[in-house]
């Protein structure tokens, strides 16, 4: 044992490990979000305007009242709201989901751009500090990777759980699936589709809010427009990557962050490629694997069609 944390320690892979958890925080949170949406049959793609206004929700929240657990709040809350909207429109009124989900975004750069302008010499604080769970902290090699990490991390790690147990071994994430797959056949089961399709989009809003709390929130105590630079879309990657199961968009969103950390690792040992080609390496494989994943991942048969109860 001893042996193998000297290696890890000069190759420097437990700091890389370590670094790649936290990059892939958002992105995990949003890809749940995402499959939970998608799982009930309603596509998400607004997830990404959703972050950047929990982002910004959560820091103006827990700047004014100088309290961080209202500030994740309210960027939960506000994440909830927005996916509401999107609820609304794709559920209620049968906009075009991918239209719906693209007027968010907009929506949400445009919103946060302009209250930006308005308290950009503003900045928090504090964020979240790094817990280190006791005894769990000093295992050697494993503890500085899983258990020396702030709140939202440890609430992603424990959400890709609690989602995979939802989805797959209870009745609502039966419901959700069947409202998925074949929403006439679980309408004629009894099952109320709208309702089923609410909750679940409701829901992937509240996921997609705390991945946007992490910016303001964990990582940096202040807003910036368009901070999220992205991540939602690299999100829906990662879930079509991981055949919209929890523990495949955990791997997936691992592997968007790993380049990531990559890309920001060889930037400070100082390897002479322009920063902006390294900068692009998480989406230019966003695009490989996105391209390779289809034909191959099958999403939810019933997926971005709207039903309506005859």
């Amino acid at each position: 044992m001893a042996g193998i944390q000297t290696w890890f320690q000069s190759a420097d892979l437990a700091g890389l490990a370590s670094a790649t958890l936290i990059a892939a925080t958002p992105l995990v949170l949003a890809a749940l979000g995402g499959l939970m949406s998608e799982r009930s049959g309603v596509v998400n793609i607004a997830l990404e305007g959703i972050m950047l206004t929990s982002a910004f929700a959560g820091f103006t929240v827990a700047f004014a009242a100088h309290n961080l657990a209202l500030g994740l709040l309210a960027s939960i809350v506000a994440g909830m709201l927005i996916a509401a909207l999107h609820a609304v429109l794709a559920i209620e009124f049968l906009v075009d989901q991918i239209v719906s989900g693209t007027v968010i975004n907009i929506l949400a750069v445009g919103l946060t751009g302009v209250f930006y302008r308005t308290q950009q010499d503003v900045q928090g604080a504090v964020i979240l500090p790094i817990w280190n769970i006791p005894v769990l902290s000093s295992i050697p090699v494993i503890g500085p990777i899983l258990f020396q990490k702030a709140l939202v991390t440890y609430l992603m790690l424990v959400l890709v759980v609690v989602v995979h147990v939802v989805l797959f071994h209870t009745v609502w994430g039966l419901r959700t699936r069947a409202c998925g797959e074949h929403p006439l056949a679980a309408d004629t089961a009894g099952v109320n589709v709208k309702a089923v399709r609410y909750l679940n989009v409701i829901a992937s809003g509240a996921l997609g809010g705390l991945g946007g709390a992490y910016f303001t929130i964990q990582q940096i105590p202040q807003f910036l427009p368009n901070m999220t630079g992205g991540r939602g879309f690299i999100a829906l990657a990662a879930m079509i990557f991981g055949k919209w199961t929890p523990f495949g968009a955990f791997g997936a969103s691992l592997f968007f962050a790993c380049a990531d950390a990559v890309a920001a690792r060889l930037q400070y040992l100082g390897v002479h490629v322009p920063i902006q080609l390294l900068g692009m390496l998480p989406y230019v494989l966003t695009i490989v694997v996105v391209a390779g994943a289809m034909g191959r991942a099958i999403a939810p048969a019933a997926v971005g069609r709207p039903y309506r109860k005859s």
